[in-house]
């Protein structure tokens, strides 16, 4: 899927804007020298003439169409300096009138021929952190802060930590349009499922690819909205296309949802359709996989414990461990 088209769309009428208001303010400042300098504006109503010389010489007949354009070029020149020489003059830049892009690359077009310029992908990361519902978390929570240290040697617990970061930053460094992949991260509060969860996203996002990040709660109530409406009997259906179609959706806290059948229904169209498309998807829970056979339904049971590849997390609060100051190694 590449790019949330939203953020796409959003993206290029921005640029669309940007590439506008640098030619406007170009003309602008391409009057103003006009009304100052009257020798300028005379130069520029030569040089805009140019082509129209060209045209003249190659449909005139002459014998040496070559020396003709030479002499063209040669006058032109000639009138550039002059025109370089009074904007000087007048404590004016040279390049003063010419339309400035923030891109001079793609000429804030967004795209070098029919390439993407890296200007325009950096515009899309953006636009995708600010999308993907990571909120502060950005750039907080990454693989690099991801610390070891607070996970037990004994039992192999610290090892296990470190086998599961490993396998989510290579799933993450190597996401592409065939990566399909579902990782069950669970463990009691405070291991780092939501820090590991959030560094995959940063990652996916910044090589390119759609990740909506949302929590059990907040991905119910847009199901509600788009049913029931947004209250006040208004009717609005809120759009969850983009739980289906995002490349990677990370669901956060499952199992803090309310759970009736109307909220089963939704979870298990969500999950049953990504892995019928194969969308990635990654779910934190604190729930076992006992607890997960009796709080869910048994299809959606079976598709997370036998869809999802399973990465639990054993250890003492990290958070209460850096509180207190008493690590457990």
């Amino acid at each position: 899927m590449g790019y949330n088209t939203e953020d796409y769309i959003r993206v290029r009428d921005e640029f669309s804007k940007k590439y506008l208001l640098a030619r406007q303010r170009a003309e602008e400042r391409t009057q103003h020298i006009h009304a100052l300098i009257p020798e300028v504006f005379e130069i520029d109503r030569v040089l805009s003439g140019t082509g129209m010389d060209i045209m003249k010489v190659i449909t005139s007949g002459e014998k040496n169409t070559d020396a003709a354009i030479a002499k063209l070029e040669a006058r032109n020149n000639a009138l550039i300096e002059k025109r370089n020489a009074y904007l000087a003059a007048n404590g004016f830049p040279t390049d003063y009138t010419d339309v400035h892009y923030d891109c001079e690359k793609c000429g804030d077009t967004g795209y070098v021929d029919t390439v993407m310029c890296d200007c325009m992908k950096k515009a899309l990361v953006k636009a995708g952190f600010e999308s993907s519902g990571l909120g502060a978390l950005i750039g907080k929570q990454t693989f690099d802060n991801f610390s070891l240290e607070y996970y037990e040697v004994a039992n192999n617990r610290k090892r296990n930590a470190e086998r599961l970061v490993e396998m989510l930053k290579q799933f993450a460094e190597s996401f592409n349009d065939e990566s399909y992949a579902n990782f069950l991260i669970t463990g009691t509060s405070g291991l780092g499922k939501t820090h590991l969860s959030s560094a995959v996203a940063e990652k996916v996002i910044e090589r390119g690819y759609d990740v909506l990040y949302v929590s059990a709660i907040s991905l119910i109530s847009d199901f509600e909205e788009n049913r029931f409406g947004s209250g006040m009997g208004s009717g609005k259906a809120h759009d969850v296309r983009r739980y289906y179609e995002a490349d990677l959706l990370i669901i956060d806290d499952l199992g803090t949802e309310i759970s009736n059948k109307f909220t089963q229904s939704c979870i298990y169209e969500v999950i049953n359709t990504r892995i019928n498309n194969r969308k990635s998807t990654i779910i934190n829970t604190n729930l076992n996989s006992t607890e997960i056979k009796s709080v869910y339904s048994e299809r959606i049971a079976s598709r997370i414990l036998g869809e999802y590849m399973p990465a639990l997390l054993v250890g003492v609060d990290i958070r209460r461990q850096k509180s207190t100051g008493n690590k457990v190694n």
